[in-house]
């Protein structure tokens, strides 16, 4: 999306802003965000304001009808960890900043497909980021393994529907269409590399005129992430919930991150625990070589010790722990903040 000739970048800034807080109110929660019966820690902000990705809703639900389930796995009262699945309502919860950088970023939590993680690798990112200015965007996608019609693509067509919704609704948060960046973790990171490599396949029917802008990412950070869909790189769980017990060698290729990258892919900022007992560090290390190939620009950053899923909370008093300010450093080389 390109700005009017008439108006440059400094004005459209101030005229969205002045828009998005007319229209905070009229724009609050559509489908609210999940929630668990546990009680909320005090002092933690949770997102009021969401966005529905579906008019109509989602298209091709299953047969039977699922059941949104919110899971809280944490025992400490002080810290929430919840999980959510049978999302039939795929849905982005809004972080924003009170100062803005004109910069968005859409998150895409982990979860193995087999749900999607909310706290570790969602909303505390999307408080992070609103923090330092970014307008955050958290997405529960649909999940592959249950019974969408578009099976393995559910996930990309709802990034690729979040994407040109944000950059539609631009003006509402005072961000720029151009500066709208993706972060993904573990299989949420298949999620952002699916985005950033396949965001021109036609993996859904338009629905509205947001469907006629670009769903390529500015810049994509897939990660520790679920690359690979062939075996032995692949993670396993997440390899069965997208495509099945016996998948053939072009569902593996067709669904493969690293298989699939296009000559325009945007920037990577690519990290991984090489103690990653999850998700080994050679889909890190597959996407990079893929990406070099193509001659796209590529920051990689490999850690001794981590493990896997640690976000933020789990990389506290460890190497890894600079990891967000490191891609926020590169974030600057690339334009977006």
């Amino acid at each position: 999306m390109k700005f009017p000739a008439k108006c440059d970048r400094r004005s459209l800034m101030v005229a969205g802003l002045a828009a998005g807080m007319a229209t905070r109110g009229a724009a609050s929660a559509q489908t609210p965000p999940p929630v668990a019966l546990k009680g909320l820690p005090p002092g933690l902000p949770q997102p009021v304001e969401t966005i529905d990705l579906w008019p109509r809703g989602a298209p091709g639900a299953p047969a039977a009808p699922l059941v949104e389930t919110v899971e809280e796995r944490s025992t400490d009262a002080l810290v929430t960890d919840r999980a959510v699945w049978g999302i039939t309502r795929p849905r982005m919860a809004v972080f924003r900043p009170d100062r803005v950088n004109g910069a968005a970023v859409l998150i895409t939590p982990g979860g193995g497909y087999r749900w999607v993680v909310v706290d570790k690798e969602g909303y505390e990112m999307g408080r992070w980021l609103a923090a330092r200015g970014f307008t955050a965007f958290v997405l529960f996608y649909r999940l592959p393994g249950e019974g969408w019609a578009s099976g393995p693509d559910a996930p990309l067509a709802d990034a690729q529907r979040a994407m040109r919704l944000i950059r539609h609704r631009a003006r509402d948060f005072a961000i720029d269409p151009e500066r709208v960046s993706a972060m993904g973790f573990s299989a949420g990171g298949h999620v952002c590399a699916s985005l950033s490599t396949r965001f021109a396949d036609t993996v859904y029917a338009p629905v509205d005129a947001a469907d006629g802008l670009s769903a390529r990412p500015h810049s994509a950070a897939p990660l520790y992430p679920v690359i690979s869909m062939s075996l032995p790189d692949a993670h396993t769980g997440s390899r069965e919930k997208m495509l099945g017990t016996n998948p053939t060698p072009a569902m593996e290729a067709a669904h493969s991150p690293d298989r699939t990258v296009p000559g325009d892919a945007p920037p990577h900022f690519l990290l991984h625990a090489e103690d990653d007992d999850a998700v080994p560090v050679s889909n890190t290390l597959l996407l990079r070589t893929a990406l070099k190939a193509r001659q796209a620009r590529v920051e990689t950053h490999l850690f001794e010790h981590g493990g896997h899923g640690f976000g933020l909370r789990k990389a506290i008093d460890k190497p890894v722990e600079a990891w967000p300010d490191l891609w926020r450093a590169w974030a600057r080389t690339t334009g977006l903040a």
